[in-house]
């Protein structure tokens, strides 16, 4: 039998951090709703430039996770809204931190060519 690692260990806090925001969309979620706010369904898709099933099960995910509310109004037409939780708000400094070593990366692409 193979011996746990640290990040294979089911209490590993990192490992528990990467599956919270694992998959494509959920980083890219969490970056718009953050530079928003709070946004409509159709306003997140537009921003994201995601398929509807696809936007509808990473919001069922994140919201399961905690990492996202929503809000619908008893409305015709019907409207939900959708923002971050206080614990995905604390993502905001890594996420900056990740924004600018994109910037980077485009500096050094943009010295390559």
């Amino acid at each position: 039998m193979k011996e746990k690692t640290a990040f294979t260990d089911d209490a590993c806090p990192m490992r528990v951090a990467c599956q919270a925001i694992s998959g494509k969309w959920k980083l890219p979620m969490i970056y718009v709703l953050c530079e928003h706010g709070t946004l409509r369904y159709n306003e997140l898709k537009k921003e994201l430039g995601i398929t509807n099933v696809m936007l509808s099960n990473t919001l069922k995910e994140m919201e399961q996770e905690g990492l996202v509310i929503r809000i619908q109004f008893n409305e015709i037409p019907p409207r939900v809204e959708y923002s971050l939780t206080e614990v995905a708000l604390k993502l905001m400094p890594i996420l900056q931190e990740f924004y600018e070593w994109g910037e980077l990366l485009l500096e050094l692409e943009n010295h390559v060519d």
